[in-house]
């Protein structure tokens, strides 16, 4: 099979209003995806449906990314990657629309399925985008600020989607990524240079690569960081609501806290890359696993954090220790893609072939960890159980 293969398009010039367009539209595709994490409710109310098919809306999602993924690389070979990405970018404000007027629950399935299929070709076809649109130097930077766009995403979604359904409904919060969306579209579509497709090489089928060990093992990892970091985003605002008894101002600081690092470790992989990308390939699962262990004990000594059953200020301890955390988590969150980008990019003669593989086991992750993990815990009524589970706990 031949495949049509991205090369440079830009020499000495950085095209950064392209990229930060790009990193715009990441930051509303996972603003998207997450978003129902804090609408279960009033959805499952609204529509006459259980919490636990609300929460589907998110599974759908990321097997729909791990389909497109797979396919994306082979279907759109000959055609300009402006189209592709505005495409998708399409996709994207297409779904906004139809979960916002969604009448009954296969609606709003469709519009998350849509969802996922924007996700799994952006981020398929990202990559290979940004390599073009920068010089060699500068392409660990351009995909650190691609990323950012996910940190901050992922920080925010839950706590503004609380915010805006308060005020407008859940639809309401829905349909506040529309003009996002639209933005996004309208700067790409004028800030990315045309980008045909240039260049044949052969190639076997995408999951071919996997026959080769360090790809599998790679893919492995992938799959296994993602899944650590889906159970700690998605159980860590109810662990600290309900198991350490902090106060709402205080969770507040830690969730601004959290977003900031992410925000920060994007800056900082940047420089890392090109001078070490195994140590930091290394180095942040280890912190993450150990972040998570300490948590774990935090939470079983009581001792530790005496005033958290009072309101207020006297929720001053966990602060700290929840803000080291945040660091990990969100420069984990952030860096982690970055790393997935910078690997297949720079270590494969089939770049765009290899970055599907990644994409398709990032959201593996999320697609095949969100309603286990949700089933796991509402069997055991306990915010512990899936942060135990992270680092093979109890």
């Amino acid at each position: 099979m031949e495949t049509i293969y991205n090369t440079r398009l830009v020499g000495e010039r950085a095209a950064w209003g392209a990229v930060l367009s790009m990193a715009l539209c990441v930051a509303v595709l996972i603003a998207s995806e997450f978003m129902p994490v804090s609408l279960l409710s009033p959805i499952a109310a609204d529509l006459g449906i259980t919490e636990g098919q609300t929460g589907q809306a998110i599974s759908i999602s990321g097997v729909f990314a791990v389909m497109t993924s797979l396919l994306v690389a082979g279907l759109t070979r000959r055609i300009d990657r402006k189209l592709v990405v505005s495409g998708f970018t399409i996709l994207l404000i297409v779904s906004g629309l139809a979960v916002t007027f969604a009448p009954d629950y296969a609606f709003l399935m469709v519009g998350r399925a849509l969802l996922g299929v924007a996700i799994g070709g952006f981020w398929s076809m990202s990559t290979s985008i940004v390599m073009r649109l920068m010089p060699e130097e500068f392409v660990p930077k351009g995909l650190a600020m691609l990323n950012a766009g996910n940190a901050i995403a992922a920080t925010v979604a839950a706590p503004l989607g609380s915010f805006l359904e308060a005020y407008l409904g859940w639809r309401g919060a829905f349909f506040a990524v529309v003009p996002l969306g639209l933005l996004a579209l309208v700067w790409q579509w004028i800030s990315l240079p045309p980008l045909p497709p240039r260049g044949r090489r052969a190639s076997g089928n995408v999951l071919g690569l996997l026959r080769r060990r360090p790809v599998a093992l790679g893919m492995v990892s992938i799959l296994m960081l993602f899944m650590g970091q889906f159970a700690l985003f998605t159980y860590l605002r109810p662990f600290l609501e309900n198991v350490t008894g902090l106060a709402i101002p205080a969770l507040s600081a830690i969730l601004l806290f959290m977003g900031l690092a992410g925000v920060a470790g994007t800056w900082c992989v940047g420089r890392l890359l090109t001078t070490r990308l195994f140590s930091i390939l290394a180095i942040i699962p280890l912190v993450m696993a150990v972040l998570a262990m300490g948590l774990i004990v935090f939470v079983r000594c009581p001792g530790l954090y005496p005033c958290c059953s009072s309101p207020g200020a006297s929720s001053a301890p966990p602060l700290p220790w929840a803000g080291a955390r945040g660091l990990a988590a969100l420069s984990r969150m952030t860096r982690k893609p970055a790393v997935g980008c910078r690997w297949p990019s720079s270590s494969s003669p089939s770049p765009a072939a290899r970055r599907s593989v990644v994409c398709s086991s990032m959201q593996s992750a999320g697609g095949v960890h969100s309603p286990s993990a949700q089933r796991f815990s509402a069997d055991r009524h306990s915010s512990r159980s899936p942060l135990g589970a992270q680092i093979g706990g109890p």
